[in-house]
């Protein structure tokens, strides 16, 4: 039986050495909610928003995107992308006793980072001239008894996509993760916006998934939901997710590193015979 050279490449390739796949996709901005999100920076102190994924294997992320609301005329200075793993991990425990729980929130401190410039390329585009969500968090992001504000109310902008390629990509284990992308502005602020939750075609939906949290410097090492704690309302408070998506590779596990090396003597032994034939 003749096998061609590209069909044993087929067998000893796993598909993830072919191209990236779409590994998160919290689905569209439903514009219920803008969330602060920026590095310190001169005059003004740090805001994290954070929204979980799953990942099922051990993966490399390679790029993504996420959706946000800028200035009319804006500038974009720099780019921090964070990965933080879920509490007690990465944190101090038991907690300060700030805020109203930590269960399923960020970890006091990110797993691993990249900053545009150092391993992290974006571009933008521009999906509204004019977009307005319903309410927003800048300021208000408060220590326990004082969390609850009720939003600081609609905020209008452009409504803006980053896409963004990491040259050194996030190396992630099989875990639960939260993804807090920062972008600082030379002029204004930039408002993470909300998705739908839960997540809804064209979105893939994970469990379980967690709800958006927000800290600033004054807050950290807690973190606050945005809708139970910061927004409140009991009962009937609301919750967000936020509108981003991942792309990357599964990394081989070692059954198919196994696979893909007895692939490649494959295709060693059939380039020697066609070599011998030849002769």
């Amino acid at each position: 039986m003749r096998i061609s050279i590209l069909s044993a490449l087929a067998i000893a390739l796993p598909i993830s050495a072919f191209a990236d796949t779409l590994l998160v996709n919290t689905g569209n901005v439903d514009g219920r909610m803008a969330m602060a999100s920026r590095p310190d920076s001169a005059g003004k102190i740090e805001i994290e928003a954070a929204d979980d994924f799953v990942l099922g294997s051990s993966t490399l992320v390679n790029s993504g995107t996420f959706t946000g609301l800028l200035p009319s005329s804006y500038n974009v200075t720099s780019v921090t992308l964070e990965i933080y793993r879920v509490f007690p991990l990465d944190s101090n425990n038991p907690p300060s006793g700030n805020v109203l729980t930590r269960m399923n929130s960020p970890s006091d401190v990110a797993f691993d980072s990249r900053t545009s410039g150092s391993g992290l390329s974006y571009t933008t585009s521009v999906l509204s001239n004019s977009f307005t969500a319903a309410n927003s968090v800048l300021n208000g992001i408060n220590k326990f008894p004082s969390q609850t504000t009720g939003g600081e109310g609609a905020v209008t902008g452009q409504e803006v996509q980053f896409s963004f390629t990491l040259t050194t990509p996030f190396s992630l284990p099989a875990d639960h993760y939260f993804f807090v992308p920062q972008v600082e502005l030379s002029n204004g602020d930039f408002y993470w916006l909300s998705s739908v939750r839960p997540i809804v075609a064209p979105g893939t939906p994970f469990a379980p998934d967690l709800q958006a949290w927000m800290r600033n410097e004054n807050l950290d090492p807690d973190w606050s939901r945005v809708g139970t704690d910061i927004v409140g309302g009991g009962a009937t408070a609301p919750t967000f997710n936020a509108a981003f998506s991942l792309s990357g590779v599964a990394t081989p596990e070692p059954a198919s590193m196994a696979l893909f090396g007895g692939g490649i003597l494959i295709v060693a032994g059939l380039l020697r015979k066609r070599r011998q034939a030849a002769c």
